[in-house]
């Protein structure tokens, strides 16, 4: 099993920003272990698969994101990390504070040990904040009122969430959300 984090969640030193590599089908894991051997710093969130067939259970860890690996590079890490046969292309990020901010809410939940899997993201909804529990002060996106239980923590640049269970007495609305701006949102594949 490959590492989902090398590195920290922290903000690039010198020329190292993060980017979001667009991997080729079923290469995140390939590609993490080759970052992971370059010394590239890398964050590839996964969540545990269970398939049943006949009498034998089967657990395996996917990646959250199909198809993507967030990593901090600089322009010779981009140069090697293209060489691999594993991406398919870079996504720029203009916002580091914000990605950084989101990966880390999400970094939090295998170590918690709470229900959470892949969702829609949402352009419109509940902006709400976490204020107690192990996930107090993080911030997510509800649908309404009363899905206050399932909280999104989006990626923008992706246009992916995961949804948190949540109680809904540890969650407080802060206001309105929407995205005025369009942008062009990445394909992705489904598994």
């Amino acid at each position: 099993m490959v590492d989902e984090l090398f590195g920290e969640l922290e903000l690039g030193s010198g020329d190292k920003r993060w980017a979001v590599v667009r991997t080729r089908s079923r290469c995140e894991k390939k590609l993490a272990e080759y970052a992971k051997r370059t010394g590239v710093h890398y964050y590839l969130p996964l969540r545990e698969s269970v398939k049943v067939y006949e009498k034998s259970t089967y657990r395996t860890h996917i990646p959250l994101f199909p198809g993507y690996v967030f990593v901090c590079i600089d322009y010779e890490d981009k140069d090697t990390l293209a060489r691999t046969g594993y991406v398919a292309g870079f996504l720029k990020v203009i916002d580091q504070e914000q990605l950084l901010s989101e990966l880390r809410a999400i970094n939090q939940i295998p170590a918690q040990k709470v229900e959470a899997g892949p969702g829609y993201w949402l352009a419109k909804g509940l902006e709400v904040e976490i204020i107690s529990g192990p996930f107090a002060g993080v911030r997510g996106v509800v649908e309404e009122h009363d899905k206050l239980h399932e909280l999104r923590l989006q990626v923008n640049i992706l246009k992916q969430a995961v949804i948190l269970k949540t109680d809904p007495a540890d969650v407080k609305i802060i206001g309105e959300f929407e995205i005025i701006e369009t942008e062009d949102i990445p394909k992705t594949r489904n598994r």
